[in-house]
């Protein structure tokens, strides 16, 4: 599935990885697209390097009349165009796709990781770090890759030109290969306090994320208790913490878009003032002048880039250190080392920490009150238990988790439901026995199916808001009907309907689900009546 998604092997990274070890694995898992765009990028900056000592010897053609020599430097000046105008568009190419292997692949990373984190994510970290890797860090982690052509390009056309102007002046050439790295070098002061101030920044995102997204899921509570202003006041003050370190982070970015600016600007000064002083003593001619003045002045894009870069990478690593954070987290629930498949047919469930056992094939109802919860963690494997828990007679934690979760069904009266269309959600992952219809019917849903304008087929939004609590909760049953789960735990899942609703659904649950393994948590004594077997504190009742 994964190849047919995205054909590219996901990089190898190390157990705790670094924000610079993530960045060096994502760069070796893709070493041809990194090479395209080094060798495009070098091939687009030359000729931009290389026009000015083209025009230089123009100029010294027409000084010295040669018609056939101007009419040569002419066309390799234009030819020089063509090569870069091919190149720009490759290189334009290949960056793109650099920001998408860089964005893209962590996406995906962050995506795989937190699916197999599951409900250890919730416990390990914030829904506003969460959001703020996926909606920004991704682009600053793309940014970094980005630009690496364009840098590689840049350095790759500085040292053609050094080389080349000392061929012509020593003096000129030394002066541009040891000014432009000092300016460059110039600008390292600047970095650590703006890589500061952008992790502040991250931070407060983070935060903001967080509160807006508590906010809209308990919008509706907070209406009831008229608490929108204490909130909002709460969401305000966040946001400006936000909008304050964005400014400091302008204020950085501006003193080193300055630096960029006066460094090199400063070393063109330089080398045009030598440059005319040589002119005048005869050193070299006015086509090299005019040569030496258009490479100071190209000399200011590779600080340019590198400044660029260098912003790009401070971001960069800035992002890549939460996403490690991120991928570094590990679920609570291990995998055995060498799993044991569970016995085919219904499976019976042992709880030895309550001394409860619970028989298979039967629907025995629950009765513990507030220790039910845990007891289905336990039996379900959401929890590890302190004793052993049996299922089919084998230890939960031997079980495969992909096989434990397609088995046994653990359906809470509170699962969430997710935007899409109300057929795909009904529909179980693996093939099943029972039809959606059935289920529907075995969980008195028909009429809510009957109000939709489209049936199942209707786009339901997030969290199911179109239906009531009482729809939504017959809804969720019907879910976990069609699943044909051998053990199948139901939390509460009738607590939102009326009585008369509830004595139609435990009837034909219990007609549907005769000879496989279903237990009801509950205290209703509708679902008592058809139990088969139910549990109260530690005793049985057949």
């Amino acid at each position: 599935m994964l190849s047919a998604t995205y054909p590219f092997a996901s990089p190898r990274l190390p157990e705790r990885p670094t924000a610079g070890r993530y960045l060096l694995a994502l760069l070796r898992s893709r070493p041809w697209l990194v090479l395209t765009a080094a060798v495009t990028g070098a091939c687009w900056s030359l000729p931009s390097a290389l026009l000015p000592l083209v025009i230089g010897r123009g100029i010294d053609a027409i000084s010295a009349g040669d018609t056939g020599a101007l009419w040569r430097w002419a066309f390799v000046a234009a030819g020089l165009g063509v090569f870069q105008a091919g190149f720009g568009t490759w290189l334009h190419f290949t960056s793109y796709g650099m920001w998408i292997h860089g964005a893209g692949t962590t996406q995906r990373l962050v995506t795989e990781h937190t699916t197999r984190l599951g409900a250890t994510l919730r416990e390990a970290t914030t829904t506003g770090n969460v959001v703020a890797v996926t909606s920004s860090d991704i682009n600053w982690i793309g940014n970094t890759f980005e630009v690496i052509g364009r840098t590689v390009g840049s350095v790759v056309a500085f040292v053609v030109i050094g080389i080349a102007m000392l061929g012509s002046s020593p003096l000129l050439g030394v002066v541009a290969l040891v000014g432009v790295p000092l300016a460059v070098v110039g600008i390292g002061p600047l970095l650590k306090p703006l890589q500061k101030r952008k992790t502040v920044q991250r931070e407060n995102l983070s935060d903001v994320n967080a509160l807006g997204a508590d906010i809209v899921s308990g919008l509706r509570i907070l209406r009831g208790v008229g608490g929108e202003r204490r909130f909002l006041k709460r969401f305000r003050e966040a946001s400006q913490r936000v909008r304050r370190s964005g400014v400091e982070v302008g204020r950085a970015e501006a003193w080193l878009a300055a630096a960029a600016i006066v460094l090199p600007g400063l070393v063109t000064v330089a080398i045009t003032w030598l440059g005319a002083r040589l002119a005048l003593d005869g050193t070299i001619g006015v086509g090299e002048l005019v040569a030496f003045y258009g490479v100071s002045a190209f000399l200011i894009v590779p600080v340019d880039t590198a400044t660029e870069a260098v912003g790009a990478v401070s971001s960069g690593l800035v992002a890549a250190r939460k996403i490690c954070g991120l991928l570094s987290l590990r679920p609570r629930l291990t995998e055995p080392a060498a799993p044991v498949p569970l016995p085919a047919g219904s499976l019976d469930l042992v709880d030895t920490e309550s001394g409860i056992h619970l028989a298979a094939g039967k629907l025995t109802v629950v009765d513990l009150g507030a220790d039910a919860e845990a007891l289905a963690s336990r039996l379900s494997r959401f929890s590890d238990a302190t004793e052993p828990v049996l299922v089919g007679g084998v230890a939960v934690d031997q079980v495969a988790l992909a096989e434990l979760r397609a088995r046994v069904v653990y359906a809470h009266n509170q699962d969430l439901w997710f935007s899409g269309v109300l057929r795909e959600q009904l529909t179980p992952p693996l093939p099943s026995g029972v039809s959606i219809e059935e289920a529907l019917y075995a969980a008195d849903a028909d009429d809510i199916i009957e109000a939709l304008p489209k049936g199942v087929d209707e786009l339901i939004g997030e969290r199911g808001r179109e239906v009531s609590g009482g729809q939504r909760q017959r809804l969720s049953l019907a879910r976990a009907l069609a699943t044909d789960a051998d053990v199948l735990l139901l939390d509460e899942p009738t607590s939102a309907v009326d009585a008369h609703t509830e004595a139609r659904i435990t009837q034909r649950v219990a007609s549907l689900r005769r000879g496989r393994t279903t237990v009801v948590f509950s205290q209703s004594p509708l679902w008592t009546h058809v139990a088969d077997e139910v549990v109260s504190g530690k005793a049985v009742t057949v």
